[in-house]
């Protein structure tokens, strides 16, 4: 098959759910199919839903959605998503796995959903590839599968196979999918219905909350990263940093290379550059005003910057997402 999935169209697609899956990244899936057929005023797309036993589903949310197949009577798909949520290790089953292993040899585009990377990964159709998943799920996906390349990203694209991260991560995966089938008006124009300021790509990653990475044991360092989030526009010394909480600036570097392996100088630098990258995408504002914003002296300085983070140059990036 093609080495690139979206390389062809991609309209019949199988939702395939287990108890307490995920409603909001599970709708969040499907409700850019349906606004895309009704702005096109076509049926571009077709999509249906499985279950193991043909049964109805319930929901994490304790809402039960039926299945309009079972997986020995599902058709042929183009893309099959697994569609996980709560405890979804206990929800495996080798029919489960027998059957996502069985499409995959089909040359079906498999996905996944919120954890049913976890269910992917399980029958073994993740080995050396890149995905994602919920954040809270990263540190036992990585230690189950070291065969798998986890990645913060929203959502991942990797030849054959797309994961993306739970929540309304999946709106972005979507909303990429009709884009590459059938452009970008289409694609902006189911945005702006979801009041969407804009469609959200692979270089955009999960906000990870610094405790969940450090756990409570670090408290200094939190209160260092959230004195950086909360001084963009005139950003504070390291060494007033240090001082804030009691350390020497040797001390605080120590720290931000052994927890988050970088020196805070770069940290803190990322952290305007991503600042300007949302103002770049969702407001007008010339470069030289976000530069200014995000605390660098000049748009020459703040262009090589932004360019060897994001690897474009500012305004080549705001003409990608108009």
């Amino acid at each position: 098959m093609a080495s690139d999935p979206l390389s062809r169209l991609t309209t019949r697609l199988g939702f395939f759910i287990v108890e307490d899956f995920s409603m909001l990244p599970f709708s969040a899936a499907i409700e850019p199919l349906r606004m895309a057929n009704r702005i096109s005023d076509q049926a571009l797309y077709h999509w249906s839903i499985i279950s193991e036993k043909g049964a109805p589903v319930k929901a994490s949310n304790e809402s039960k959605i039926d299945a309009d197949y079972s997986i020995n009577e599902a058709p042929g798909f183009d893309i099959v998503f697994i569609c996980g949520g709560i405890d979804v290790e206990k929800k495996i089953t080798p029919e489960i796995l027998n059957w996502c292993q069985h499409l995959s040899s089909q040359h079906i585009i498999m996905g996944a959903i919120c954890t049913g990377s976890l269910i992917l990964a399980q029958a073994g159709l993740l080995k050396g590839y890149r995905c994602t998943i919920h954040w809270e799920n990263m540190p036992g996906m990585q230690e189950a599968f070291p065969d798998t390349i986890i990645s913060q990203e929203l959502f991942v694209i990797d030849r054959d196979r797309l994961t993306c991260g739970g929540g309304i991560a999946p709106l972005d995966m979507m909303l990429t999918i009709i884009r590459e089938n059938f452009g970008t008006t289409l694609a902006a124009e189911i945005s702006e219905e979801y009041l969407c300021d804009r469609i959200r790509d692979q270089q955009d990653h999960q906000k990870i909350p610094l405790r969940h990475r450090l756990g409570t044991s670090q408290p200094k360092l939190s209160e260092v990263v959230e004195l950086m989030e909360s001084n963009i526009e005139e950003p504070i010394s390291l060494d007033e940093l240090a001082g804030h909480v009691n350390l020497s600036r040797r001390q605080l570097e120590r720290l931000f290379r052994k927890h988050l392996d970088c020196v805070p100088t770069r940290y803190y630098l990322e952290i305007r550059l991503r600042r300007a990258r949302q103002l770049l995408h969702q407001t007008n504002q010339s470069i030289v005003e976000i530069a200014l914003a995000c605390g660098f002296v000049s748009a020459p300085h703040f262009s090589k910057c932004y360019r060897d983070l994001f690897k474009v140059p500012p305004r080549e990036d705001r003409r990608r997402h108009e």
